[in-house]
């Protein structure tokens, strides 16, 4: 049986036909070419699918996709706004500036919860990042260099916000 959904991707209105077990993370990638959300574990635990839905930093590999169905839903492909952008988002070029990735495979979902989580809160410690990214491993670094990127992010996007 296929279901319908109509959601909005990234700022657009997507309607799509899927089979009503197909997890959001397979609909990005595989049927709509989305393939900056990753997929590292299947079971929720890595974070490296993180998207927002609604607003909210969800685990996508876990997520069936008629529950897009009136939903908003951001990945890292629309993170840094139009489409014809060539500007990073903040928290975007805070992890390119403080080297917060080595391979990259976690990357996206580390980006996707730390948008997040300086929404919350703009002005973060190094405990509040490390407590906010629990749910996002990332097999190469010492996580460091990725708390501060978040840190650093989360300064820029306030800045921003304010209009510095």
């Amino acid at each position: 049986m296929i279901v319908q959904i109509s959601f909005t991707l990234n700022g657009r209105p997507t309607t799509v036909d899927v089979e009503p077990a197909t997890l959001v993370a397979e609909l990005l990638r595989e049927q709509l070419n989305m393939t900056g959300t990753h997929i590292g574990c299947d079971t929720s635990q890595c974070g490296a699918c993180v998207v927002h839905l609604d607003g909210l930093p969800v685990k996508s590999c876990t997520l069936l996709a008629p529950a897009l169905d009136g939903a908003t839903l951001l990945t890292i492909e629309g993170l840094q706004g139009a489409p014809d952008s060539n500007r990073l988002h903040p928290m975007q070029e805070a992890f390119r500036e403080n080297h917060g990735l080595q391979c990259g495979f976690c990357t996206p979902g580390m980006v996707m919860t730390a948008v997040a989580l300086a929404k919350d809160k703009p002005s973060l410690s190094e405990a509040e990042v490390r407590h906010g990214l629990e749910g996002n491993i990332c097999r190469c670094t010492g996580y460091q260099n990725i708390v501060l990127s978040v840190m650093a992010g989360a300064a820029a996007m306030n800045a921003a916000a304010k209009g510095e």
